[in-house]
């Protein structure tokens, strides 16, 4: 497929009536419900059947990115509030020659003391004077916590963060001082049963701003059945970031600019896929996104370009099929690139944009959510499923499925 394919955003458009949207969990995480697509049919069942659904020898690809209380709020002397939504953090060093700050792996950052500098979206930006210095006290376990922010680059919403007690970690201040950012679409206030419930069981590091939420559905029962099926499973690291719930407002959806997402991958990782060529299921989006980059990361590493692990999102349209190397050897040239270099694991950044008309290199299959109409997601989804994306979706709203990060679930075995 070239870029000029003509998508149209009205054709990945549904009907989601509102009362279809689940605003709030199951009280049961692996209560929820099983869409299966195999080959064309649809059956039925309950997400605690997912591990006697999966083909024999299936390997499960999970994503254990942990949401972070991102929103933080701050009260001016006028009674204003001014909310920061951490996105990204940055090296507060010298600018780069076009003005822009690098990124800082998130582990690091989370790690910081004292201080720290992140990359935000500012609700009320007008009230807050480029001189002035926020400040909110909290009151700990430890005592109380005092927490700044100051512009660092007004022009490119880059903050400052200072707090005392200063050997306090920022993933420690952020517990205390922050909020979990809910999706913008479940439309209400969040609950302090959300930082518990808006997590998978099995997320660990800390830095994403959205949950991968196909992984909300399991349980460490179901990791059991799945170990009494001997279906393997690995996780790696993709911090999902907002752009995930940006809408695409171009009717010609290549014109959408994809965001980009911070993902790591270990020795570990590359070896288990190698052993496990053709079984790879996906579980959530996320975790597919960051396969299929793994793949055309380790195509960059084979053709020599600049920056193997910077993807964009037209790469994967711009190398032709007849140079597309099989899915052992890409991966093979990213393990020899971590061994090369002395490397267990290595932060990447992806941009990939993966809509209909990409061929899957890496992932048999998905277990994933229903997703909003019109988005990135339901691009993913069709790419892999070809239109028959929307008999499926139609097969869940007639059958009362629950829709988007806390509704149902989905396996997809094209």
């Amino acid at each position: 497929m070239t870029e000029t394919t003509d998508l149209r955003l009205s054709q990945f458009q549904y009907d989601l009536p509102d009362e279809r949207i689940a605003r709030y969990p199951l009280a049961r995480r692996d209560a929820s419900k099983l869409l299966v697509y195999r080959s064309g049919a649809i059956t039925h069942a309950q997400f605690t059947d997912l591990p006697d659904l999966l083909p024999d020898g299936s390997f499960l690809v999970f994503n254990d990115t942990k949401v972070i209380p991102a929103r933080l709020h701050f009260i001016r002397e006028t009674g204003a509030v001014i909310e920061l939504f951490l996105l990204n953090p940055v090296d507060g060093g010298a600018a780069q020659l076009d003005g822009s700050f690098a990124s800082l792996p998130i582990s690091l950052a989370m790690e910081a003391t004292g201080s720290a500098i992140w990359q935000g979206m500012i609700g009320n930006r007008k009230r807050w004077k480029p001189t002035e210095s926020l400040s909110a006290t909290l009151a700990t376990p430890k005592g109380p916590v005092t927490l700044n922010a100051s512009w660092h680059d007004m022009d490119q919403s880059i903050v400052k963060l200072s707090w005392t007690p200063a050997d306090l970690t920022f993933a420690e201040v952020i517990q205390y001082a922050g909020e979990i950012p809910l999706p913008p679409y479940l439309k209400r206030a969040t609950t302090e049963t959300d930082r518990e419930t808006y997590q998978t069981v099995y997320s660990k590091q800390e830095g994403a701003v959205a949950a991968p939420t196909a992984g909300l559905h399991f349980t460490p029962a179901v990791f059991e059945n799945l170990a009494s099926k001997s279906i393997g499973h690995d996780y790696l690291t993709l911090h999902v970031g907002a752009g995930t719930f940006q809408p695409i407002k171009a009717e010609d959806v290549r014109a959408h600019h994809m965001h980009t997402e911070q993902v790591i991958y270990t020795r570990q990782n590359l070896q288990n896929l190698l052993r496990h060529p053709g079984q790879i299921i996906a579980v959530g989006t996320t975790s597919m996104r960051a396969l299929e980059s793994l793949y055309w990361m380790g195509v960059k590493q084979l053709r020599n370009e600049p920056n193997p692990l910077q993807l964009d999102q037209h790469f994967a349209y711009q190398v032709p099929v007849d140079q597309q190397p099989p899915a052992e050897e890409a991966i093979g040239a990213m393990l020899d690139y971590l061994i090369r270099t002395h490397q267990e694991s290595v932060v990447a950044h992806t941009g990939i944009y993966i809509t209909p008309g990409y061929d899957v290199k890496l992932c048999k299959g998905i277990v994933t959510n229903f997703h909003q109409p019109g988005s990135t997601l339901i691009l993913l989804i069709a790419a892999l499923v070809g239109d028959n994306w929307r008999t499926i979706y139609t097969e869940a709203l007639q059958n009362d499925y629950r829709f988007l990060s806390y509704g149902d679930s989905s396996l997809l075995l094209p």
